[in-house]
């Protein structure tokens, strides 16, 4: 049987020789269909016609928007005072204070504005500011031979009692501005990243009672790697200790969640068993937002610093075109290179819009930070122990930043803006009324002086202004109409002025009477 199929539009038949095979037209047809659902018509789809209900709400909703449009037309804006008010009233002062205060009012707005464009620029785009991390390395030993844990001469198992163990402790906290990063006692031992001697003292003698809530130990890096001496052992890789942070998990209801507490800790500690002392060494991985990256030597010598972030390195090669005058003159997007920018570019010259190109081959991974440690499992050192001690630097957020969040994110700063616009309508609203006295106590005081002339000319005011408003003159009214300059033509005449113009547009637009 022959499948039917809906009628469509005839289409125009082709010349002879634009005429294609049949096998051709269908390979185009399915090409256009792309295999999605049936072939559909050009032409316009009909809709599906509203009901009644649905047209009654669409009604009234244009209605409403009518209504609100008409309102807020007819809504008073203006809140200046007008001319001469201060010569109607008995006491003058008030207006002047008026004047005064909008002229505060003024400035007062200009200061807010640009002091909340400040903070909200300050907030958009985050500086970085550098604080002392302070380390602790401390351990501890259990069933030691010098602890008294001999052999049991009453048993036949002549084997220890328990094995020798101890057990590491990597402590870390944030030094606040006003603490000395710098004081202690020394074992010879710690080394800060440059290999610096620094200072031992033990944590309960630094630490105090926070105020205020302070970034933890685990927040500052995203792994952590201990080593231990690998003349000591076979294979050094069994006993390797290796932390990573997890992800966060995702928030919810656009509230944050707790971390978990594998990734929010201040110390960290491990067990071992062992009768000797050991060398360690821990490489801890920073984290930071943005990433920060190591430059090569030929990046760092034009831009001046070692460590960047990607936008950091942008913006210095930037700095560095502009300072050198390296832009061309006629196409400015295009730079010439001299001697120590050609190493990083690798040409001649360079495109702007590519400079985030040009750096990415000399962006390297930051190197972990690495701390040596001696675990010291001997007598002499546990009768007056002293953990070791490291002084870091560590890249945080602006403190300043969290402080001005909250005066973009205030929800009392919607409700003052309501109030002001409630006040500022209210004070246009009593402005108008004071403009609609003035024009009143104006109108009678020139028809007190001279009642017959004042009606006169305000009789042949109104008429003037109800002539051009209904279209019938353009210009001095009906009397001056038969004056010698409206019989006057010619380029200077009245006839070719953009007011005769709008007049016969008028004229010529008005509805004939039935």
């Amino acid at each position: 049987m022959q499948q039917q199929y809906r009628a469509f539009a005839q289409q125009q038949q082709l010349p002879p020789r634009q005429a294609q095979p049949q096998q051709q037209q269908q390979q185009q047809q399915q090409q256009r269909r792309g295999g999605i659902g049936p072939m559909m018509s050009a032409g316009p789809h009909p809709q599906v016609p509203l009901t009644q209900a649905q047209l009654q709400q669409q009604q009234q909703q244009a209605s409403q928007a009518n209504d609100m449009a008409k309102r807020r037309s007819k809504k008073p804006t203006d809140k200046t005072l007008p001319d001469g008010v201060a010569d109607c009233i008995i006491d003058p002062e008030p207006v002047q204070r008026y004047k005064d205060l909008r002229n505060v009012e003024r400035r007062l707005d200009a200061t807010m504005t640009r002091k909340r464009m400040d903070v909200m620029d300050s907030v958009s785009r985050p500086t970085k500011s550098t604080k002392t991390m302070r380390i602790w390395i401390s351990n501890t030993v259990e069933g030691q031979v010098w602890q008294g844990n001999g052999l049991n001469v009453d048993a036949f198992d002549f084997s220890p009692n328990m094995d020798a163990t101890y057990r590491v402790k990597i402590e870390g906290r944030l030094l606040d501005d006003d603490e000395d990063a710098h004081d202690g006692e020394t074992d010879g031992q710690g080394k800060d990243a440059d290999g610096n001697k620094m200072d031992e003292d033990g944590p309960a003698a630094q630490k105090k009672t926070p105020t205020k809530p302070k970034p933890r130990f685990s927040h500052f890096f995203k792994a952590m790697n201990i080593e231990f001496d690998p003349s000591r052992y076979r294979n050094s890789n069994e006993q390797s200790i290796e932390w990573k942070k997890p992800d966060p998990p995702a928030p919810r209801n656009q509230h944050p969640v707790a971390l978990p507490a594998a990734a929010d800790f201040d110390d960290i500690s491990f067990k071992r068993s062992g009768d000797e002392n050991v060398n360690i060494t821990i490489s801890l991985q920073r984290h930071e937002t943005p990433e920060r990256y190591k430059l090569k030597p030929e990046l760092a010598e034009v831009l001046d610093m070692t460590e960047a972030t990607q936008h950091e390195a942008v913006m210095g090669l930037w700095e560095y075109i502009r300072m050198a005058r390296l832009q061309d003159d006629d196409e400015k997007r295009n730079f010439r290179c001299d001697d120590l920018l050609r190493k990083v570019v690798g040409r001649d010259t360079g495109h702007v819009p590519l400079l985030a190109e040009y750096i990415v081959p000399h962006l390297l991974p930051l190197p972990p930070i690495q701390l040596e440690y001696t675990i010291r499992v001997d007598e002499e050192f546990h009768k007056d122990p002293k953990p070791t001690v490291y002084d870091i630097p560590i890249t945080v957020e602006d403190p300043l930043r969290a402080v001005l969040q909250p005066f973009l994110t205030n929800p009392q700063y919607a409700t003052m803006l309501k109030d002001v616009n409630g006040l500022d309508d209210q004070l246009a609203r009593l402005v108008q009324a004071v403009s609609v006295s003035k024009a009143k106590h104006t109108f009678f005081t020139s028809l007190s002086e001279d009642p017959a002339n004042f009606i006169i000319n305000w009789m042949s005011s109104q008429k003037r202004d109800l002539d051009i408003v209904m279209g019938e003159t353009s210009k001095g009214g009906g009397d001056r109409i038969h004056s010698d300059e409206w019989r006057r033509g010619g380029n200077n005449s009245v006839w070719t002025t953009q007011n005769a113009r709008e007049s016969v547009n008028v004229l010529l637009s008005k509805q004939p009477r039935v």
